[in-house]
């Protein structure tokens, strides 16, 4: 069965730090590309981060460079986010995705998400 749980979310001061974790299990964790998506009320999905298993390059929104690190631990079959230097803006549910392209098992799975607030 393919699951993606998130966890690590919260509430944070602005300037803070959160790391946040996706655990996958039910897929070759090691052929997807995972992926972090955030959706704040009342606006659209938005790709915040992504790590490609194979090789391990990564990719980011220009909003969050140099503030986010995603990183990925194959043995563990888990994604992170780590958060730094967090802004309200980054206020939004924050959920995790796996895809890989046909060649390699063709996929496209997500988790529930997990509430991420900044506040004062």
């Amino acid at each position: 069965q393919v699951r993606l749980v998130e966890s690590g979310g919260g509430l944070v001061q602005p300037g803070g730090s959160l790391r946040l974790s996706c655990a996958a299990t039910g897929f070759t964790f090691s052929s997807a590309t995972m992926k972090w998506y955030r959706q704040a009320p009342g606006k659209g999905r938005e790709l915040v981060a992504a790590i490609t298993n194979i090789g391990g390059s990564t990719n980011y929104a220009d909003s969050v460079k140099g503030r986010f690190t995603i990183s990925g631990d194959n043995a563990k079959n888990t994604v992170y986010l780590q958060m730094n230097n967090v802004k309200p803006e980054d206020t939004a549910v924050y959920l995790c995705n796996a895809w890989a392209p046909r060649i390699l098992g063709g996929f496209d799975y997500w988790g529930q998400g997990t509430q991420v607030t900044i506040s004062s």
